[in-house]
């Protein structure tokens, strides 16, 4: 389909694009920027008159629950939730059920999203047989099956020679390994920062140790094996300071953050509301300060959603017995323009962390506008006004902390492929 896109701001920080000027979509590609194309005949028109166009956005974590746990989450109601959030590209982790070890759960995964139609998703594959930090994944296979990537997730692998026969082995291959690093013995009765207000609200703490020990000694095997490694959803500033030094050796490291890690801290548990809960725990006012300052620098490539779906009775019980996670894809954008709106980033510079950065971490040519590239944009309205609902979320996760909150900026139109994949109603 021909789409033009008319008098949008448009923003494409990988080619030092911010003004006004129409797009035109050809055979799923940018076909062209402010100039008309001798010939041109739209079949559709989108007036982004008053918005702006930018890249689709890619989103390093989110979990999509299937195959397993599809009372708390589909494909498809995931990748919908995704394209309302201008998301068209997406990372799930292998914490599915069975976990993805195996080409055929990353055909299964890989299938169902083509059928759903919303978004591209990009597997990442196990580290491990099981997540069980044990026995080699085969990575070549999962690889050739599909796969962006290799984590073991959160699932720690405690046996140091372990994990290094798996970096050696994916490093073998050139394969990109995604570390959530948290020290499992540390973490284990935690669940909020180990601070002053854990004290307070009498919560067992997670200190910021169990994050900056493990990042340090996975920040050791990446420099012995040389592999290319990716630090996900960083927590404290420390763990961002080691990352800048591993950097400014040379390393081949890149790493992100969760939106909320950006805007919250642990003070927002006041009150035990299990919708803050979680995993990595909100931080202090001083990480949340070193994170910023590390996203602003370059340390932290990439903002994410961290987007964890859970069905009602995951959030209903004392604060300590609920599970971890924030429903978060369909709120990303209204969150990330917090950043923006406090002075945090301009607003190439967040769409550059939404899309440009990410993309670059896996290796994509995407992220971009650029002639030729393929079609996947995000035209968002960074003024308009709305109301998270229960009725109107997308997700089957409806634990978000900014239910019935006023937000601002929405997604207007979101194109995958040259697709229209979502209009808001």
């Amino acid at each position: 389909m021909n789409i033009l896109i008319t008098g949008g701001r448009v923003i494409d920080p990988a080619n030092h694009v911010n003004e006004v000027m129409d797009v035109y979509v050809q055979d799923g590609r940018i076909a062209s920027l402010g100039a008309a194309i001798p010939g041109f005949v739209a079949e559709l028109t989108l007036d982004a008159s008053g918005k702006v166009v930018s890249p689709g956005f890619i989103d390093l974590c989110a979990t999509m629950r299937e195959p397993g746990y599809t009372h708390k989450g589909t494909l498809r109601s995931e990748t919908h939730a995704a394209a309302a959030g201008g998301i068209t590209t997406l990372c799930c982790p292998p914490t599915s059920n069975p976990v993805n070890d195996s080409a055929a759960v990353t055909k299964l995964i890989s299938d169902k999203a083509r059928q759903a139609g919303f978004t591209r998703v990009l597997p990442i594959g196990a580290l491990t047989k099981g997540l069980e930090g044990e026995q080699l994944a085969n990575m070549q296979g999962l690889s050739e099956s599909g796969c962006i990537a290799v984590s073991n997730g959160r699932n720690a692998i405690r046996n140091s020679l372990t994990l290094m026969r798996c970096l050696e082995y994916a490093a073998t291959f050139d394969l990109l390994v995604i570390f959530q690093s948290q020290d499992p013995d540390l973490s284990a009765a935690g669940v909020m920062h180990d601070g002053a207000n854990a004290v307070r609200f009498g919560l067992p703490g997670i200190p910021e140790t169990a994050e900056t020990i493990a990042v340090a000694r996975d920040l050791l095997l990446v420099e012995q094996t040389g592999v290319r490694a990716h630090f996900g959803q960083l927590s404290t500033a420390r763990a961002a300071q080691l990352i800048m030094d591993a950097r400014a050796k040379g390393l081949r490291v890149t790493a992100d953050v969760a939106v909320h890690h950006l805007l919250y801290t642990d003070a927002k548990l006041n009150g035990f509301n299990s919708l803050y809960h979680v995993n990595p725990p909100l931080r202090s006012a001083i990480d949340r300060a070193g994170l910023r300052e590390a996203l602003l620098g370059g340390t932290l490539s990439a903002i994410c959603s961290d987007h964890q779906p859970h069905d009602e009775a995951a959030k209903r019980a004392p604060f300590g017995a609920t599970e971890p996670g924030i429903s978060g894809l369909e709120t990303l954008l209204s969150q990330a323009l917090l950043l923006v709106e406090q002075d945090v980033l301009t607003l190439d510079q967040l769409i550059e962390k939404l899309s440009l950065g990410p993309a670059r971490v896996l290796g994509l040519d995407s992220g971009q506008l650029g002639l030729g590239s393929v079609a996947d944009i995000c035209v968002f309205d960074p003024e308009a006004e709305w109301t998270l609902t229960e009725e109107t979320m997308r997700s089957s996760g409806k634990n978000s902390p900014l239910l019935g909150q006023p937000l601002k900026g929405r997604v207007c139109y979101t194109l995958v492929d040259g697709e229209l994949v979502y209009q808001a109603s």
